[in-house]
């Protein structure tokens, strides 16, 4: 398995000489994933919600939102904390985990890392088929169908597949619709030339949960959940303190937000390109994108409890996206010999152009208030948005190299010179155009990674790397205005470990131990002050190990120790930043019968997440939690169907959450007044069929 995020020169993730994770489409199915943060869950170190305000986000080596880069089939489309969104898994072959600093491999806001989508492919061969269907105690549905093998026409292979979800919240009057089409043709003119050309159209719309707010115990009495927040909070309308903080047990599906509100997105992509063998050592992949998008949000968005009044002030907030993106990238990779040594060469070439204009409510944001256990939603009221037009122009020239100075030792390293500059204007809803919206910026980064890797036993590598990235200082790219800070952050990773593939196959574990500092931070203060916090330093050590022991048993877990503080900063040198927990737990087992007439597994899975703050003054506490899940799957062969042509179909029976816990899974910063909830206990069964 390559995961071509890590690194251009083809390697797998052992032989990379980073921390690189893969969740495939087999392990999506088995640990239940229906979206991209259940997925990022999985993986080692990673926390993930999606949040309403910037879904399937991602908090990862103590940083998070769009500090962690997200791409489509190695392609960004800007700051995930402004385009990623609600996914499902159905379409995806694998997503790829990064960790740290690695603007090497895909530029701007990789500094916690960088995660990647990959689509699923065509694949040569007989039509293989598949149908997944499931339904929840929520009254959540997924329909997924998928295609996919060799056509009439020789060397013509496809890939269709085709998702539908209606996932409803736990919350009152929460719901999304997902909807996903995506093809592949390929075409293999010969041996040694392959042609590609995919689309993809997604939509998501709904109703969101932007938190539940966080309320003084004296108010909530009797119905304070403990074991959630603890600490003290600000009021974001009025500054008054709340303290101690709890949420009350009346509230856990109340809904704050208008009864208009509504989020959606809609994304159409267009890729086509090539992969070119001319001679055995040299191999030249080409791939051209086309991305639209559009989104929109509108809703009440801040819930802050009111001390005077004891009820919620609430606030309004829309801004809608048009965003269209082209571009190309290019990588060439060449098989030779240095010095009498063998040596692989990756070169790459990205050029892009962003266009993305926001429309923003203009003015002041209304506010309001309402009773905090029977609220008035109402309405939003007037919409007069703005126009703010931002163009992002991208030119990357990298190298990478990795040169094998023995069989077991080998010298791995790259550099990345970038080109991005950033222009804007403005055009207010009354058709004026203030001049201090208009300017133009440029900059010209230069990244590297260096790395070594030592094998003195096969399936046995050792490694050891430093890297760095960049972003700019205070805000996301497309988010840089007049008056705000121009520079660049600077990210710096240390970083070794182990990799080990044993047992005839049958176990494998891994080992990391990393060092972060980033410099030149910017934090948000409020939602209108930003300030320099100077450094952040993260050291963590994450550990993985899967292993099959005995016929029909396995046995998975992982372990992330991570330690974040705010350093050289008046405001809040030592603190944690927000969403970074100090220790994260997956575990998991199960039993498979595989010699019955139909085989039967079952297992469970744990995780708990550690400590965590929900602002970086580090004043309120979301307190630990740990969540188990119980699963069953039963496989009954086609032939006792009355269907031969069936291999099989799976019934799957899964319990999320068994103990029903209540507990904090997430933080918006930009909200400090309320914090996500996780999922109570819900009963899910699915049911698969492949033919």
């Amino acid at each position: 398995m390559v995961a071509e995020s890590a690194s251009r020169l083809g390697l797998t993730p052992r032989q990379s000489p980073a921390s690189v994770e893969v969740v495939d489409q087999q392990a999506m199915r088995e640990l239940g994933v229906r979206t991209t943060a259940e997925a990022a869950n999985a993986a080692t170190g990673v926390l993930a919600v999606d949040v309403a305000g910037a879904p399937a986000n991602f908090s990862m080596r103590g940083f998070s939102f769009g500090e962690v880069n997200v791409l489509y089939n190695g392609i960004s489309t800007g700051p995930a904390s402004i385009s990623a969104r609600t996914m499902d898994t159905a379409n995806l072959s694998q997503i790829e985990f990064l960790k740290g600093p690695s603007a090497l491999m895909s530029g701007l806001n990789a500094i916690g890392g960088s995660v990647n989508y990959v689509s699923r492919q065509p694949t040569s061969g007989p039509i293989r088929s598949e149908l997944d269907v499931s339904v929840d105690s929520l009254g959540s549905t997924r329909t997924h169908y998928g295609s996919g093998g060799s056509t009439a026409l020789p060397g013509l292979d496809y890939r269709f597949d085709v998702a539908g979800s209606r996932v409803n919240g736990f919350i009152n009057d929460s719901d999304r619709d997902l909807t996903n089409i995506a093809a592949q043709l390929d075409y293999r003119a010969n041996s040694s030339f392959k042609m590609f050309a995919a689309i993809e159209y997604k939509r998501d719309e709904g109703r969101a949960y932007w938190g539940t707010p966080l309320v003084p115990t004296s108010s909530a009495g009797s119905n304070a959940v403990r074991g959630v927040v603890s600490g003290s909070a600000v009021s974001t309308f009025d500054g008054s303190t709340i303290a101690p903080v709890t949420i009350d047990r009346r509230t856990l599906k109340t809904n704050y937000n208008v009864l208009d509100n509504s989020t959606a997105a809609e994304e159409l992509w267009v890729r086509s390109g090539f992969v070119w063998t001319p001679y055995t050592d040299l191999t030249v992949k080409n791939q051209s994108y086309y991305y639209q998008a559009r989104r929109h949000w509108l809703d009440s968005e801040t819930y802050a409890f009111n001390g005077t009044t004891n009820t919620i002030d609430r606030d309004r907030f829309f801004v809608g996206h048009d965003q269209r993106l082209v571009g190309n990238n290019t990588d060439v990779v060449w098989d030779t010999r240095l010095f009498g040594l063998e040596n692989r060469a990756a070169l790459g070439l990205q050029m892009s152009r962003n266009w993305l204009t926001f429309s923003q409510h203009a003015g002041g944001f209304p506010q309001d208030t309402v009773d905090i256990f029977s609220p008035d939603r109402g309405t939003y009221g007037d919409l007069q948005p703005d126009k703010i037009g931002k163009r992002l122009d991208t030119l990357a020239v990298s190298v990478e190299d990795r040169l094998k100075l023995t069989n077991w030792l080998s010298l791995i390293g790259g550099l990345r010179y970038e080109h991005f500059a950033l222009s804007s204007d403005r055009v207010n809803f009354d058709g004026t155009s203030p001049p201090a919206s208009f300017f133009t910026k440029a900059w010209n980064p230069v990244s590297y990674r260096a790395g070594v890797t030592f094998e003195p036993i096969r399936n046995l590598m050792f490694y050891a790397m430093t890297a760095t990235a960049y972003d700019p200082a205070a805000a996301g790219i497309f988010s840089i205005r007049p008056g705000t800070s121009l520079e660049l952050t600077e990210a710096r990773i240390y970083e070794t470990g182990v990799k080990h593939l044993f047992w005839d196959n049958r176990a494998e574990w891994t080992f990391s131990a990393y060092d972060i500092t980033r410099h030149n931070v910017y934090v948000a203060l409020t939602n209108a002050i930003t300030t320099l916090a100077g450094e952040v330093n993260t050291r963590g050590l994450e550990f993985a190990a899967a292993v099959r022991p005995f016929d029909g048993w396995k046995f998975w877990g992982n372990v992330a120790v991570t330690e974040s503080r705010y350093k050289d900063f008046d405001v809040f040198t030592g603190n944690t930043p927000s969403n970074v927990a100090p220790l994260i737990i997956n575990a998991g087992g199960s039993y498979r019968w595989n010699k019955w007439r139909w085989p039967v597994e079952v297992g469970a899975q744990v995780r708990h997440v550690g400590r965590r703050y929900l602002f970086e003054d580090d004043t309120t506490v979301m307190e630990p939690y740990t969540t188990a899940d119980l699963f069953a799957y039963i496989d009954i062969p086609g032939r006792d169907l009355d269907l031969p042509q069936l291999d099989k179909a799976r019934v799957s029976f899964r319990v999320r959450n068994v103990t029903d816990k209540t507990y904090a899974a997430f933080s918006d910063p930009g909200y400090p007044d309320q914090i996500y909830l996780g999922a109570p206990r819900t009963y899910e069964i699915a049911t698969s069929f492949r033919w």
